[in-house]
Protein backbone atom coordinates (compact mmCIF):
# COMPACT_ATOMS: atom_id res chain seq x y z
CA UNK A 1 0.00 0.00 0.00
CA UNK A 2 1.88 3.36 -1.09
CA UNK A 3 1.73 5.72 1.63
CA UNK A 4 -0.70 8.75 0.10
CA UNK A 5 -0.61 12.24 0.09
CA UNK A 6 -3.70 14.45 1.54
CA UNK A 7 -5.18 17.32 0.15
CA UNK A 8 -7.72 18.90 2.87
CA UNK A 9 -9.78 20.80 0.80
CA UNK A 10 -10.68 17.47 -1.16
CA UNK A 11 -11.29 15.57 2.24
CA UNK A 12 -13.92 18.30 3.18
CA UNK A 13 -16.06 19.05 0.54
CA UNK A 14 -18.20 15.81 2.18
CA UNK A 15 -17.39 16.91 5.63
CA UNK A 16 -20.93 17.06 7.04
CA UNK A 17 -20.96 13.62 5.88
CA UNK A 18 -17.76 12.54 7.16
CA UNK A 19 -18.17 14.30 10.39
CA UNK A 20 -21.43 12.12 11.07
CA UNK A 21 -19.84 8.82 12.05
CA UNK A 22 -17.71 10.45 14.71
CA UNK A 23 -20.57 12.45 16.23
CA UNK A 24 -22.38 9.24 16.62
CA UNK A 25 -19.23 7.81 18.18
CA UNK A 26 -18.87 9.69 20.78
CA UNK A 27 -22.47 9.50 22.19
CA UNK A 28 -21.11 6.23 22.90
CA UNK A 29 -18.60 7.29 25.21
CA UNK A 30 -18.73 7.48 29.05
CA UNK A 31 -17.97 10.23 31.30
CA UNK A 32 -14.32 10.46 31.29
CA UNK A 33 -12.38 10.13 34.64
CA UNK A 34 -9.99 13.36 34.41
CA UNK A 35 -10.44 16.57 35.43
CA UNK A 36 -9.86 18.26 33.29
CA UNK A 37 -9.56 15.53 30.88
CA UNK A 38 -6.83 14.65 28.43
CA UNK A 39 -7.52 13.66 25.03
CA UNK A 40 -5.71 12.21 21.68
CA UNK A 41 -7.27 12.43 18.48
CA UNK A 42 -4.90 10.02 16.60
CA UNK A 43 -5.29 10.66 12.76
CA UNK A 44 -6.81 14.27 13.46
CA UNK A 45 -6.00 15.15 9.58
CA UNK A 46 -7.55 18.87 9.00
CA UNK A 47 -8.46 19.08 12.39
CA UNK A 48 -12.04 19.84 11.80
CA UNK A 49 -13.75 16.78 14.34
CA UNK A 50 -11.24 17.10 16.26
CA UNK A 51 -12.49 20.71 17.52
CA UNK A 52 -16.09 19.29 17.93
CA UNK A 53 -14.18 17.30 21.27
CA UNK A 54 -14.28 20.83 22.96
CA UNK A 55 -18.03 20.90 23.10
CA UNK A 56 -18.52 17.78 24.28
CA UNK A 57 -15.71 18.19 27.08
CA UNK A 58 -15.13 22.16 27.12
CA UNK A 59 -12.11 22.18 29.47
CA UNK A 60 -10.15 19.62 27.67
CA UNK A 61 -6.56 19.48 26.90
CA UNK A 62 -7.38 17.54 23.36
CA UNK A 63 -3.89 16.89 21.08
CA UNK A 64 -4.52 15.65 17.51
CA UNK A 65 -1.66 13.48 15.90
CA UNK A 66 -1.42 12.97 12.08
CA UNK A 67 1.41 12.10 9.75
CA UNK A 68 0.21 14.18 7.10
CA UNK A 69 2.09 17.96 6.68
CA UNK A 70 -0.73 19.01 4.61
CA UNK A 71 -3.75 18.07 7.10
CA UNK A 72 -1.57 19.16 10.06
CA UNK A 73 -0.81 23.13 8.39
CA UNK A 74 -4.92 22.96 7.82
CA UNK A 75 -5.39 22.06 11.17
CA UNK A 76 -3.28 24.14 12.90
CA UNK A 77 -4.58 27.40 10.62
CA UNK A 78 -8.21 26.28 11.38
CA UNK A 79 -8.28 25.00 14.87
CA UNK A 80 -5.39 24.99 17.07
CA UNK A 81 -5.23 27.43 20.44
CA UNK A 82 -8.04 27.56 23.42
CA UNK A 83 -11.46 26.57 23.26
CA UNK A 84 -14.25 28.48 24.37
CA UNK A 85 -14.64 26.50 27.70
CA UNK A 86 -11.04 26.93 28.85
CA UNK A 87 -9.32 23.90 27.52
CA UNK A 88 -6.81 23.72 24.70
CA UNK A 89 -6.45 22.48 21.33
CA UNK A 90 -3.25 21.63 19.86
CA UNK A 91 -1.64 19.39 16.66
CA UNK A 92 1.44 17.44 16.36
CA UNK A 93 3.09 14.99 13.94
CA UNK A 94 2.48 11.71 14.65
CA UNK A 95 2.00 8.14 12.79
CA UNK A 96 -0.17 5.95 14.16
CA UNK A 97 1.93 2.88 13.17
CA UNK A 98 4.65 4.03 15.66
CA UNK A 99 3.23 6.49 18.23
CA UNK A 100 3.47 5.29 21.88
CA UNK A 101 1.37 7.24 24.22
CA UNK A 102 3.65 9.62 26.79
CA UNK A 103 1.64 10.26 29.08
CA UNK A 104 -1.85 8.74 30.74
CA UNK A 105 -4.91 9.74 28.27
CA UNK A 106 -8.97 9.81 29.38
CA UNK A 107 -9.80 9.31 26.08
CA UNK A 108 -7.96 7.86 22.65
CA UNK A 109 -10.28 8.41 19.73
CA UNK A 110 -9.45 7.74 16.06
CA UNK A 111 -11.48 8.57 13.54
CA UNK A 112 -11.69 6.75 9.65
CA UNK A 113 -8.11 6.07 10.29
CA UNK A 114 -7.12 2.63 11.12
CA UNK A 115 -7.55 1.01 7.95
CA UNK A 116 -4.38 2.65 6.77
CA UNK A 117 -2.52 1.29 9.68
CA UNK A 118 -1.27 -2.06 8.33
CA UNK A 119 -1.30 -4.57 11.79
CA UNK A 120 -3.04 -1.99 13.73
CA UNK A 121 -4.17 -4.85 16.32
CA UNK A 122 -0.82 -5.12 17.73
CA UNK A 123 -1.27 -1.30 18.76
CA UNK A 124 -4.51 -1.49 21.39
CA UNK A 125 -2.19 -3.12 23.80
CA UNK A 126 0.02 0.41 24.50
CA UNK A 127 -3.08 2.76 23.96
CA UNK A 128 -5.49 0.98 25.83
CA UNK A 129 -2.52 0.50 28.49
CA UNK A 130 -1.79 4.59 28.61
CA UNK A 131 -5.26 5.07 29.72
CA UNK A 132 -5.92 6.32 32.79
CA UNK A 133 -8.14 4.09 34.82
CA UNK A 134 -11.74 4.30 33.45
CA UNK A 135 -10.58 5.69 30.77
CA UNK A 136 -11.74 5.25 27.07
CA UNK A 137 -10.26 3.42 23.46
CA UNK A 138 -12.90 4.54 20.90
CA UNK A 139 -12.57 4.04 16.87
CA UNK A 140 -14.29 4.22 13.68
CA UNK A 141 -13.84 2.91 10.47
CA UNK A 142 -15.44 2.33 6.77
CA UNK A 143 -16.41 -1.37 6.83
CA UNK A 144 -16.93 -1.27 3.36
CA UNK A 145 -13.93 -2.73 1.05
CA UNK A 146 -16.51 -5.17 -0.60
CA UNK A 147 -18.56 -1.52 -2.03
CA UNK A 148 -18.59 -1.14 -5.29
CA UNK A 149 -16.33 2.11 -4.93
CA UNK A 150 -13.61 0.12 -3.83
CA UNK A 151 -14.46 -3.43 -6.22
CA UNK A 152 -14.41 -1.04 -9.50
CA UNK A 153 -11.31 1.06 -7.95
CA UNK A 154 -8.99 -2.25 -7.56
CA UNK A 155 -10.11 -3.98 -10.77
CA UNK A 156 -9.40 -1.24 -12.49
CA UNK A 157 -6.18 -1.01 -10.84
CA UNK A 158 -5.59 -4.47 -12.11
CA UNK A 159 -6.13 -3.86 -15.46
CA UNK A 160 -3.40 -4.46 -18.35
CA UNK A 161 -3.38 -0.63 -18.80
CA UNK A 162 -2.88 0.22 -14.84
CA UNK A 163 -1.28 -3.07 -13.13
CA UNK A 164 2.45 -2.23 -13.94
CA UNK A 165 1.80 0.90 -12.52
CA UNK A 166 -0.52 0.36 -9.48
CA UNK A 167 0.05 -2.93 -8.16
CA UNK A 168 0.01 -2.96 -4.76
CA UNK A 169 -0.84 0.41 -4.41
CA UNK A 170 -4.48 0.55 -2.95
CA UNK A 171 -5.24 -1.19 0.61
CA UNK A 172 -5.77 -4.45 1.17
CA UNK A 173 -8.93 -6.14 1.58
CA UNK A 174 -8.25 -7.50 4.61
CA UNK A 175 -7.14 -4.02 6.01
CA UNK A 176 -10.37 -4.12 8.49
CA UNK A 177 -10.66 -6.80 10.55
CA UNK A 178 -14.34 -8.35 11.75
CA UNK A 179 -16.13 -6.99 14.49
CA UNK A 180 -15.77 -10.32 16.67
CA UNK A 181 -11.90 -9.85 15.78
CA UNK A 182 -12.11 -6.47 17.37
CA UNK A 183 -14.46 -7.19 20.88
CA UNK A 184 -11.83 -10.32 21.37
CA UNK A 185 -9.11 -8.31 21.10
CA UNK A 186 -10.10 -5.41 23.23
CA UNK A 187 -11.78 -7.70 25.71
CA UNK A 188 -8.56 -9.50 26.39
CA UNK A 189 -7.22 -6.67 27.00
CA UNK A 190 -9.19 -6.00 30.16
CA UNK A 191 -11.66 -3.21 28.43
CA UNK A 192 -15.09 -3.14 28.82
CA UNK A 193 -16.07 -3.37 25.10
CA UNK A 194 -19.17 -2.27 22.37
CA UNK A 195 -18.62 -2.82 18.94
CA UNK A 196 -21.41 -2.19 16.29
CA UNK A 197 -21.99 -1.78 12.78
CA UNK A 198 -24.18 1.10 10.95
CA UNK A 199 -24.86 1.65 7.38
CA UNK A 200 -25.34 5.05 6.43
CA UNK A 201 -27.10 6.59 2.86
CA UNK A 202 -25.41 9.44 2.19
CA UNK A 203 -27.64 11.56 -0.51
CA UNK A 204 -24.61 13.51 -2.23
CA UNK A 205 -25.30 16.34 -4.55
CA UNK A 206 -23.31 17.95 -7.36
CA UNK A 207 -21.53 16.12 -10.75
CA UNK A 208 -20.35 12.82 -10.06
CA UNK A 209 -20.20 12.79 -5.97
CA UNK A 210 -18.92 9.66 -5.74
CA UNK A 211 -15.81 10.15 -6.98
CA UNK A 212 -15.55 13.32 -5.39
CA UNK A 213 -16.13 11.87 -2.27
CA UNK A 214 -12.77 8.91 -2.83
CA UNK A 215 -10.87 11.21 -4.58
CA UNK A 216 -10.46 12.71 -0.68
CA UNK A 217 -10.26 9.50 0.86
CA UNK A 218 -9.80 5.73 -0.77
CA UNK A 219 -8.14 6.99 -4.46
CA UNK A 220 -5.64 8.74 -2.30
CA UNK A 221 -2.79 6.20 -2.86
CA UNK A 222 -3.39 6.56 -7.14
CA UNK A 223 -3.76 10.02 -7.20
CA UNK A 224 -0.56 9.87 -5.52
CA UNK A 225 1.43 7.39 -7.64
CA UNK A 226 0.04 9.40 -10.75
CA UNK A 227 0.84 12.65 -9.58
CA UNK A 228 3.36 13.18 -11.80
CA UNK A 229 1.48 12.16 -14.82
CA UNK A 230 -1.58 14.33 -15.55
CA UNK A 231 -2.72 12.78 -18.68
CA UNK A 232 -2.19 9.10 -17.46
CA UNK A 233 -4.47 10.45 -13.97
CA UNK A 234 -7.09 11.91 -15.45
CA UNK A 235 -7.27 8.92 -18.11
CA UNK A 236 -7.73 6.35 -14.79
CA UNK A 237 -10.38 9.28 -13.45
CA UNK A 238 -12.54 9.09 -16.72
CA UNK A 239 -12.75 5.32 -16.86
CA UNK A 240 -13.43 4.99 -12.71
CA UNK A 241 -16.17 7.73 -13.37
CA UNK A 242 -18.04 5.64 -15.99
CA UNK A 243 -17.82 2.97 -13.94
CA UNK A 244 -19.25 4.71 -10.78
CA UNK A 245 -21.71 5.88 -12.39
CA UNK A 246 -22.67 2.62 -13.49
CA UNK A 247 -23.07 1.76 -10.26
CA UNK A 248 -24.28 4.75 -8.66
CA UNK A 249 -26.99 5.92 -10.65
CA UNK A 250 -28.55 9.67 -10.46
CA UNK A 251 -31.70 9.95 -8.87
CA UNK A 252 -34.13 13.37 -9.01
CA UNK A 253 -32.71 14.21 -5.56
CA UNK A 254 -29.42 13.11 -5.49
CA UNK A 255 -27.24 9.77 -5.60
CA UNK A 256 -27.08 7.63 -2.94
CA UNK A 257 -23.54 6.53 -1.19
CA UNK A 258 -24.65 3.48 0.93
CA UNK A 259 -21.28 3.24 3.28
CA UNK A 260 -20.99 1.12 5.99
CA UNK A 261 -18.96 1.38 8.97
CA UNK A 262 -17.58 0.28 12.25
CA UNK A 263 -17.42 1.39 15.29
CA UNK A 264 -15.88 0.34 18.87
CA UNK A 265 -15.95 1.87 22.17
CA UNK A 266 -13.66 0.08 25.14
CA UNK A 267 -13.47 1.20 28.27
CA UNK A 268 -10.43 0.51 31.03
CA UNK A 269 -11.61 -1.31 33.85
CA UNK A 270 -11.11 1.79 37.09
Amino acid sequence: MTTPTWDPGQYLRHAGHRARPFADLLTRVPDLPGTPPRIADLGCGPGNVTASLAGRWPTAHITGYDNSPEMLDAAHTGHEGPTPGGGRLDFARADARTWAPEEPYDLIVCNATLQWVPGHLDRFADWTGALAPGGTFAFQVPDNVDAPQHVLMRELAAAPRWRDRLAGVLRRTDSVHTPGTYLDRLARLGCATDVWRTTYLHVLEGEDPVLDWVKGTGLRPVLTVLADDPEARDAFLAEYRDLLRAAYPRAPYGTVLPFRRLFAVAVKGA
